[in-house]
């Protein structure tokens, strides 16, 4: 069986040393084999990812516009998520700036 290393590295006696697994080793057992501070250090990273990726995409936009919308006309009924998208959309096609398409 091979292994996998993330390191390339050897001590005084020629062992390699880092963390390895068995040939086909997802990330959960290096993480686990690794320690629980990494394993942490891998799930904030990959919410950070998701949070990113989650703003870059707009997922939260419509929340944000009727937690607005109720705060500064709390009497206005905000639109509906599909009018807002359908408004927004509208709104980049007449007004493309730095869109790419």
């Amino acid at each position: 069986m091979t292994a996998v290393h993330n390191s390339g590295r050897t001590d005084a006696h020629g062992t390699e040393t880092g963390v390895s697994a068995p040939a086909g080793a997802g990330l959960p057992e290096l993480c686990r084999r690794a320690g629980g501070a990494t394993v942490r250090g891998v799930v904030r990273g990959a919410r950070a990812v998701r949070w990113y990726m989650s703003e870059l995409m707009g997922d939260g936009a419509y929340d944000v516009y009727v937690a607005h919308q109720r705060r500064t006309h709390p009497d206005a009924e905000p639109l509906t998520e599909r009018q807002f998208w359908r408004q927004k959309m509208d709104d980049q096609d007449r007004n493309p700036g730095a869109r790419c398409c």
